[in-house]
């Protein structure tokens, strides 16, 4: 099971990573090459300045003074676990990624239904899935809980709103 989900998500971050570069056949061998954890990090870490990118969705927020990265993304094929889309979320303070204690997210649809989930820990990342696929715009928030107990709020709208 823990190699399964290891797998799961080293195709998920290597898809992203090529679809942000636009390259949607250029793909790292994860079945011949599995990447560490840590390796993963490393390409994600590298998404940092690539919210400008077409089809890139990376929005960062400062919440009760840690760095929110919210990254969204199109479930690659066979993928699809939950939801359409995939929400990752890292949490940073100080430039040191922080790890929590537990994360919760919650989208309220364009047709004001909302659904909450607990999110999965993959690596540095926290990961969750849903349908976004559908026109209009997902309010998406979080609630993160931090080692010294507090509870942490906040979100973002996807796609962005006009500003």
């Amino acid at each position: 099971m823990k190699k399964t989900i290891l797998l799961a998500a080293s195709l998920l971050l290597s898809s992203s990573i090529a679809f942000a570069h636009g390259d949607e056949g250029h793909q790292m061998n994860m079945e011949h090459n599995p990447c560490s954890m840590q390796k993963m990090d490393g390409h994600m870490g590298s998404m940092k300045n690539m919210t400008g990118m077409k089809g890139m969705f990376l929005k960062k927020k400062v919440i009760d003074g840690y760095e929110v990265s919210f990254h969204v993304m199109k479930a690659p094929e066979g993928m699809a676990h939950g939801g359409t889309h995939h929400l990752m979320v890292k949490v940073e303070k100080s430039g040191d990624i922080i790890t929590l204690q537990a994360v919760n997210s919650k989208v309220t649809h364009p047709n004001a239904k909302s659904e909450s989930k607990m999110m999965m820990k993959m690596g540095d990342w926290y990961m969750a899935s849903y349908d976004l696929g559908h026109a209009g715009t997902h309010e998406i928030m979080i609630l993160f809980k931090t080692n010294d107990g507090k509870k942490h709020f906040g979100g973002i709208t996807y796609p962005e709103k006009n500003k």
